[in-house]
């Protein structure tokens, strides 16, 4: 891991942008998207993070992992997305997050995104159409037939394109599988 010093060089070098933004793009969006519930305006949170890096590119100062430091950057602005928009904030999204961030070691912070950003780049692998079914259903919570309606497939086709895409992830995330069960179970309770 580069120092600061380090990283604030490589982030005015464009290369280097490009492949942060490549490599952290998907699993910074999957995080944004369970703080704002949109998929469109997720995407757009973390654009304008990048956007907003790359214009201070010359005058950030990182005083902790480029990780840490994108994430609280895109949590902080979905948090501010929701509340300009005048939309509710559930106590817990804020204080849950931000706790990990303050509260918790760098190394479980780490892990947990890192766990997240491996199941984003896993969704990101599925066959195309795999893909749209997936994300409606399980970030848009429509409905077999509303997936079926909006992509113009019939119903029995979204239910084997979604058993397709359960069954490549499970077998892409099987060694992560105890640890995801354990961020379901942690994020129902």
């Amino acid at each position: 891991m580069k120092n600061s010093t380090g990283i604030k060089q490589s982030l005015a070098d464009k290369k280097f942008f490009e492949r942060i933004f490549r490599e952290y793009f998907v699993a910074l969006t999957y995080y944004s998207v369970k703080l704002v519930n949109d998929h469109d305006t997720a995407k757009e949170i973390v654009h304008q993070v990048f956007v907003n890096i790359w214009e201070k590119r010359e005058s950030i100062s990182l005083d902790r992992p480029l990780r840490s430091y994108l994430y609280t950057a895109v949590h902080n602005r979905s948090l501010n997305y929701l509340r300009d928009k005048g939309r509710f904030i559930p106590e817990d999204i804020g204080s849950i997050d931000m706790n990990l961030l303050l509260e918790s070691d760098d190394n479980d912070y780490l892990e947990i995104h890192e766990t997240e950003a491996r199941i984003a780049e896993s969704i990101s692998k599925l066959p195309d159409r795999c893909a749209e079914v997936f994300k409606l259903s399980r970030f848009e919570n429509k409905k077999y037939s509303e997936i079926a309606d909006i992509l113009n497939l019939s119903v029995k086709t979204v239910e084997a394109q979604m058993s397709k895409a359960l069954r490549i992830l499970r077998e892409d995330l099987r060694d992560l599988l105890t640890i995801i069960i354990i961020l379901i179970i942690s994020q129902i309770l």
